[in-house]
């Protein structure tokens, strides 16, 4: 008798620690805080093209007048 519960409970602490999954709700928080932050990046990283020279710069470098992005002052002054 005692043999069969110690087999049970080998098994049922396998089970446990390597086949059960963990909660779904807790790796969703996981995955929207990580799809949070890419998305955060991937919005800084966006690249336009200059008007003037066609160069692609990133939207945060870009200058941004008359509804067309520039790389510098001078693609500005240019156009």
């Amino acid at each position: 008798m005692i043999k069969w519960l110690v087999v049970i409970g080998v098994v049922g602490a396998i089970y446990f620690l390597f086949i059960k999954k963990k909660p779904a709700v807790s790796n969703s928080k996981r995955s929207s805080n990580k799809a949070k932050k890419e998305e955060d990046e991937s919005a800084s990283n966006d690249m336009v093209e200059c008007a003037t020279c066609s160069v692609y710069c990133e939207i945060d470098d870009a200058i941004l007048s008359n509804n067309k992005y520039y790389c510098s002052d001078e693609c500005l002054a240019k156009a």
